[in-house]
């Protein structure tokens, strides 16, 4: 395992050692897990923007949006069929009562 050396300003520094006493774990733990928990959130921003540029671009690019409708329209009976056998149903089976109605 690697060794990180910081500095931490007194503010922070008071506030991690503090919460350090509170839940009985040492300063090392937190600042990893908050370390952690940053790095993931980072992650999936970054994935959420890569996103969001990919559902930009099929919204203003008529074709790329005719060809994501057309292969979306393919595998919607695949999509039924597996959601069908995931809850148990056959082909053939009446369709099942709807319980919020």
């Amino acid at each position: 395992m690697a060794t990180l050396n910081i500095r931490l300003p007194d503010s922070l520094d008071q506030q991690l050692t503090a919460l350090a006493a509170q839940t009985h774990q040492n300063r090392s733990d937190l600042a990893r897990t908050a370390l952690e928990k940053y790095l993931r959130e980072q992650a999936q921003e970054r994935m959420m923007a890569e996103m969001v540029k990919a559902a930009r671009f099929l919204a203003t690019n008529a074709e790329a949006r005719a060809e994501s409708i057309a292969i979306a329209e393919e595998f919607q009976p695949l999509d039924n069929e597996a959601l069908d056998h995931a809850e148990g149903y056959k082909p053939g089976d009446p369709e099942p009562e709807q319980w919020w109605k």
